[in-house]
Parts: C-alpha cells; structure tokens; sequence
C-alpha cells in the first residue's frame, strides 16, 4: 500500500545462492508488468551490461538502484506514485536456464484526511462536523480523537459516529490542532490532523447608561448588485419571551446595525441579526456586555470613610482584566467643585476590578475610570463621578480595644499590589 506522491519500492530479491548462477548469463532482464484488469505491458527492462528501457509512462519515475542490481536487489522504485500505478506487478528475473518471478499488488491509499463542515470560518457556539476519512481497504474497528495531545471523552458535547465527530456547541477553546486515529482488523493503524479555528462571537462592551451599536454587515451591500427583497430582523430572547426589532430593508452599504440608546444590566445577552436574501438567511450572534460600577457607599461619601469601587461586566469571557484610573480630580469648596483633567503622567492607576480608597480625601474627588482589557486591547470602559462631603466622625478610644472587620484592605495592601507591576504609576491617597 501507497500514497499517491509517494515513493514506492517493490521489492524483489534473488538469494546468496542464485546470485552465484546468474552471472554465467550474457542478458538479466527483469521485466514488470501491471495487472491484468489492464492490456499488460512492459514497465522496465534492465540487461546485464546495464541497458536500461522504460515504458513512456514510467520516465523518468521508474528505476532499478543499480548498486543493487548486481547484489541480487532488483526491487521496483517508483517516485511520485500515481493513481494509474495502481495494479498487479510481476518481475521476470532469468538467470542461466532458471527464471524468477517476483508477484505483488500495488494498492493505492488516496491518505486520511479530516475535513469539517460546515468549512470555512466558524464562529463559536455554532455545532460542526469532523470527519475522518481513509481508503485503507480493511475492516474499522476503532476510532479515537485527540486535541491538544489530550483524548477527547465521549460526552454530551462530543460525540463520536460513523468516521466523524459532531461538536455540539463549539467554544474558542476548541481551535488548536485535533487528530483522528483510526485503527483496522489488520492492525494498520493511521491518523490525520486538522488545525481547528473558532472565532468568538462578536462581544460590543458599554458602560451603563450608554448607547451601544451591535453590528451586523454583509460583506456585500444587496443593493449596489440590484437586489432587492432583504430583509432583516434581530431578535433576543429575554426571560423566556423573544424580542424583536425590525430594519430598514436594504440597510446602508450592507450593514444593518441595531442601535439601543441607553443599556441597562437588563439589556445584556445575546442578539441574533437573521438577514433574508432570495430565501436563503444568514445569522450571526453578537453578545452585549454591559459594565457597571457599585459602591459600597450608596448616597454622599464623607471625607475619611472606607469607599469599595466595584466595576462588574457582563457575561466575561474569563481572559478580561480590569484597570482603574483617575481620569480627574477637583477640590470641593462649600457648594463648589472645580474639575481639573489629570494628566497621563500623573494619573493613578490600579489593577483589579475593587477599586480600595481606605480613607477617602479631598485628593479623590471626580472622575474614576474602571477599563476593561483583553489579549486584543482595551475593550470598553464606564465611569464614576466622586463627590464627598463632611467628615467622618472620630471613633472613640474606648471602641478601639474592639477588632472591627473593615470593608477596604489596608493601604499597605495598595503599595503591595502595586509592586507586582512595575509599569504603572501608584499614588497612595
């Protein structure tokens, strides 16, 4: 057995023995002849002195090594194997008055291949198709998948039938190379591999209160080609009932993008942009990710309390970290605030999703920035206006014999993390 572009050697050998004979010859040609379901014609013939004649066909792919020729090796090489050469083959090997024949079946292996469908790109929580494919003649008796190296076990997402293995709902963490190993009745065992690339679904990120556009764009706008009879919707499902909204039939320039003005929390999960084009609909899936940020104040800050920052997002996909910055600060006088922009150089940053202000001054009054950041880059950002007033009452010496639980880390606790990243500018209040 052989591939197709392969070398092949068949072999044919005469022993120590009838080597000795074959020299008292003056003509030693092995001639190879193809089966019989096609007209039997001569392949290659060799002579002693070494002449060499080749069908047309064979030039110059066929060849006995001549320095095995006269140690008794007068194997057939063929490189690159073509389909055509599939056959029987019989080398006639004349020594004196004896004659040696070598008989063989030359049986073509078109490879296993993996293939998937559907093909093309694939975005995740979309089901596809691996199949496994081998002409190797013998029986099937097992099959295996593997991805990354690891085994893959048989479960509810995976499952392995008929050659193939049906995913039913594909994640990122899908891409990467996967090998199917298929073992035969005759102990052959072969493989093929497959490099898998699973796109995530579009995510658009927004701060609470924002508007926010979720795309959806044909890579050709219907109407510069004359088509008409577009049309599209998108659709959410939201506790169990299946919003909808409708737009404009032909869009502009292809895309149909649907705008909400303001989000809320309630606004996030995901959308499904279904458009109709002569009958056949496309789909695609884009997620809304809202960020918000919740004190552990609610109402007015007093100058010296505890404050806890919390900025939260939506349906993470696990990968995001979250950064923190004063965008600006101002100083409060009585009834009026002054904003004053922070330059780059000078702004506070820190790591986290908490922001921890353990003792809250005039110097953290206005705008706080919580960013949101994945192996792309920064991916969206909301922000909290500050404002204190008053101050914090002291607390009396005799409660300070108490262990009291605060809400905030302490401030040596900032500095600490801070140190773990040496690229960012840290302040302490």
């Amino acid at each position: 057995w052989a591939k197709v572009g392969d070398l092949v050697v068949l072999p044919c050998h005469l022993s120590p023995q009838e080597l000795q004979s074959s020299w008292n010859t003056n003509s030693f040609p092995p001639a190879h002849i193809p089966s019989s379901h096609k007209e039997p014609h001569m392949v290659l013939e060799v002579e002693y002195s070494g002449l060499l004649k080749r069908a047309r066909s064979m030039m110059p792919r066929a060849s006995v090594r001549e320095t095995g020729f006269r140690q008794g090796d007068f194997s057939l090489w063929i490189e690159p194997l073509l389909s055509d050469d599939a056959g029987h083959y019989e080398a006639l090997v004349r020594y004196g008055k004896e004659t040696r024949r070598c008989q063989l079946e030359l049986g073509m292996v078109t490879g296993t291949r993996m293939t998937v469908n559907p093909p093309g790109l694939l975005v995740e929580t979309e089901p596809l198709l691996l199949n496994c494919n081998s002409s190797h003649p013998a029986k099937l008796v097992g099959m295996r998948w593997f991805h990354n190296v690891s085994l893959v076990p048989i479960s509810s997402r995976f499952r392995s039938r008929h050659g193939a293995l049906s995913i039913s709902r594909t994640t990122v963490s899908d891409s990467g190379p996967w090998r199917c190993e298929l073992t035969y009745s005759d102990d052959e065992r072969v493989s093929a591999t497959f490099n898998l690339q699973i796109l995530a679904s579009p995510v658009v990120y927004a701060a609470v209160g924002s508007a926010a556009n979720l795309p959806c764009l044909l890579n050709r706008d219907p109407s510069a080609s004359s088509i008409l009879g577009v049309s599209v919707h998108w659709s959410r499902l939201a506790g169990g009932d299946l919003e909808i909204w409708g737009i404009s039939r032909n869009g502009s320039n292809g895309s149909f993008t649907l705008h909400l003005p303001e989000v809320g929390p309630w606004d996030a999960g995901q959308y499904c942009c279904a458009v109709s084009v002569h009958g056949t609909t496309i789909t695609r899936d884009v997620t809304l990710a809202v960020m918000t940020v919740t004190p552990s104040i609610k109402g007015p800050v007093a100058e010296g309390s505890c404050l806890l920052l919390i900025c939260s997002l939506t349906h993470p996909r696990g990968h995001e970290y979250f950064q923190w910055r004063q965008l600006s600060s101002g100083l409060s006088n009585g009834s009026s605030f002054q904003d004053t922009p922070r330059s780059p150089a000078v702004q506070r940053y820190y790591l986290g999703s908490t922001l921890e202000l353990t003792h809250v001054s005039q110097e953290d009054i206005g705008t706080w920035e919580c960013s949101v950041h994945g192996s792309e880059g920064r991916l969206g950002a909301v922000e909290y206006e500050l404002y204190i007033t008053g101050t914090v009452s002291p607390v009396p010496n005799s409660l300070h014999s108490t262990p009291l639980l605060s809400p905030c880390a302490p401030s040596s606790m900032l500095h600490l993390t801070s140190q773990h990243f040496p690229n960012l500018v840290h302040t302490p209040n």
